[in-house]
C-alpha cells in the first residue's frame, strides 16, 4: 500500500501497477516482488485468508465499516480430481468457518456460493470434511416451510416470475441511475419482456435466469444507445436461449486439469 501511495505521488506508473500485483497476488515468486517492490513476501497460497484479513483491517481504518468478500462459482473445488487438492482448500475453508462461528475477526465477512451438491455431498463435498460437516449442519427445527436465516447456510430459492419481475426494475433502475425519469421503458415493457422470454424458453426463463438476466440488460443497452428506436420494435428481436450451464461446466472441467494444484486459483480484484 506504501508502495501504491508513492507511485502515486511520483507519478510511476510502474510501481503502481506492481503494487496492485502484489495486492492481487500475482507474483508467483519473492525474488520478483523483491526486484519490483523491495519486499520480500508475496501472497500465495499458505497465506491468502491472513492477506484478506489484513486488508479488511487496513479497510476499517480507511473509514468503512469493513470488507465483504464474495467466493462465487465454489463447485470448481467439488470438480477438483486430486482429493488432496479438495481437502486443502476445505481446510482453508474450515479456518475461514472456525474464525467467524467463534468470532475470532471483525471487520470482514465471507459469502461462499456453490451448488446442494458442492455442500452436502459426503464424498466430495463439504460434508466430506467431518469437521465442515458438523460446524454447517443445518437447524433440524427449520423443516415444513420454517426457515432459519441466523445459521451459517442459506439455501436460495428458485425465483418466482414475481421476484424475477422486481429484479428486472432493479436492473432499470440501475440504468436510468435510480431517476424515474429517465427510465427506458414503461412498466409494462417489463411484464412484455417476461412474456417474450417466456414463449421461448418456458418457465427456464425464472427458474435459471442467468441468460433472461443478460437479454434484459442488452435489450435496455440498445435501447440506451438508439434513442430513437421503440422498445416493442426492439424487443420483437431479442433472442433468449435456456441456460445450460455450460459456463460452469467448463469451468469445473479447467479446474480438473489443474487438480495437482494445491488450491484453486484466487484473483483479487481491484
Amino acid at each position: 500500500l506504501k508502495a501504491y501511495w508513492r507511485g502515486s505521488e511520483e507519478n510511476n506508473e510502474a510501481l503502481r501497477t506492481s503494487a496492485i500485483r502484489w495486492l492481487r497476488g500475482e507474483f508467483s515468486t519473492k525474488t520478483e516482488a523483491r526486484q519490483a517492490l523491495g519486499v520480500r513476501t508475496i501472497i500465495d497460497d499458505e497465506n491468502t485468508y491472513d492477506a484478506l484479513k489484513a486488508l479488511g483491517g487496513f479497510v476499517r481504518i480507511a473509514g468503512y465499516a469493513g470488507l465483504m468478500v464474495m467466493f462465487d462459482e465454489m463447485v470448481n473445488i467439488y470438480n477438483l480430481q486430486n482429493s488432496q487438492a479438495r481437502k486443502q482448500n476445505f481446510e482453508e475453508i474450515l479456518r475461514i468457518v472456525n474464525d467467524a462461528l467463534q468470532g475470532n475477526t471483525s471487520g470482514i465477512g465471507f459469502v461462499m456460493c456453490g451448488t446442494p451438491e458442492f455442500l452436502l455431498d459426503t464424498r466430495r463435498g463439504l460434508y466430506s470434511y467431518e469437521a465442515l460437516q458438523s460446524r454447517l449442519a443445518e437447524n433440524a427445527f427449520a423443516k415444513g416451510g420454517l426457515i432459519d436465516f441466523s445459521g451459517p447456510i442459506i439455501r436460495l430459492q428458485n425465483l418466482t416470475p414475481e421476484d424475477l419481475l422486481v429484479l428486472l426494475s432493479n436492473i432499470r433502475a440501475v440504468f436510468a441511475s435510480g431517476d424515474p425519469k429517465k427510465y427506458l421503458v414503461p412498466d409494462e415493457a417489463l411484464t412484455a419482456f417476461m412474456d417474450h422470454c417466456n414463449k421461448r424458453i418456458g418457465e427456464a426463463y425464472f427458474r435459471t435466469p442467468r441468460t433472461t438476466v443478460k437479454a434484459f440488460v442488452q435489450f435496455l443497452a440498445v435501447l440506451e444507445q438508439n434513442p430513437g428506436a421503440k422498445w416493442q420494435h426492439v424487443l420483437g428481436g431479442v433472442e433468449v436461449a435456456p441456460d445450460t450451464g455450460n459456463v460452469d461446466q467448463s469451468e469445473g472441467a479447467q479446474t480438473e486439469t489443474e487438480g495437482s494444484d494445491e488450491l484453486t486459483s484466487l484473483r483479487i480484484g481491484t
